[in-house]
């Protein structure tokens, strides 16, 4: 039985632009879309050239937005309990050491984020098959195993953004709400194409940069005209 389409989905159909765009074009596009009631999350998925196979092009980090993301995010610590206060403090829903994992391996998962300073990280091992799987599993590589758990707790509690490639190669990340001005998402969409352009490996071989999609949670992609800085030098 052949899939219905909605009025909206075939609406914005015709409102989509045909080819690749410039940012800010491309972020007017999104808000001409019809929408839903919610407001929706914002997403830009940026294909590229890696070989995720690789250990060093395995790429993964986190990065603060300039403009934020709009919203929060529930954080716990894993540290010290002279550091357990402080990170209370600065916004974790709860921390600790062996009472945390307790509490976890007990089925308490009322959290988004997981921190820890690199001290805990014995105490914290014996949860990589409760985390693992929910791609919570505290990491030097993305930031959340640092010595600094107080502030890494108020930046991933204010929405710091944490990405991964995935084996076909692609970075997905949140970079706002569509309530947010057009300025603070091309703002954000550039920061966050920046990184990802300082963080390419070495190793990579060939176009880093291949296609950046931007979209809503309910609206079609819209293709980011982009590129290589390499390109523009000759």
């Amino acid at each position: 039985m052949p899939q219905r389409i909605s009025k909206r989905a075939k609406a914005n159909a015709e409102l989509k632009p045909s080819s690749a765009v410039e940012a800010a074009e491309a972020i007017s596009a999104l808000k001409k879309f019809k929408a839903p009631k919610f407001d929706q999350t914002i997403n830009v998925c940026m294909h590229l050239g890696i070989d995720t196979a690789q250990a060093d092009q395995n790429l993964r980090g986190a990065i603060s937005l300039p403009r934020g993301i709009g919203k929060s995010k529930r954080v716990i610590a894993f540290c010290p309990s002279d550091v357990a206060q402080q990170a209370l403090a600065a916004g974790a829903v709860k921390a600790g050491g062996e009472d945390l994992v307790s509490e976890v391996e007990g089925g308490f998962m009322d959290f988004d984020v997981v921190i820890a300073s690199p001290d805990m990280m014995r105490v914290f091992s014996k949860l990589g098959k409760v985390l693992g799987p929910k791609g919570l599993m505290p990491s030097p590589k993305a930031g959340t195993v640092t010595p600094q758990v107080v502030q890494a707790v108020k930046e991933y509690g204010a929405g710091k953004v944490e990405y991964r490639a995935d084996k076909s190669g692609n970075v997905h990340a949140v970079i706002g709400k569509m309530s947010f001005d057009a300025e603070a998402l091309v703002e954000n969409l550039n920061f966050f194409i920046g990184a990802i352009e300082k963080a390419r490996p070495a190793t990579a071989k060939g176009q880093y940069v291949k296609k950046i999609t931007v979209s809503g949670a309910m609206t079609p992609g819209v293709q980011i005209k982009y590129v290589n800085a390499a390109e523009t030098e000759e």
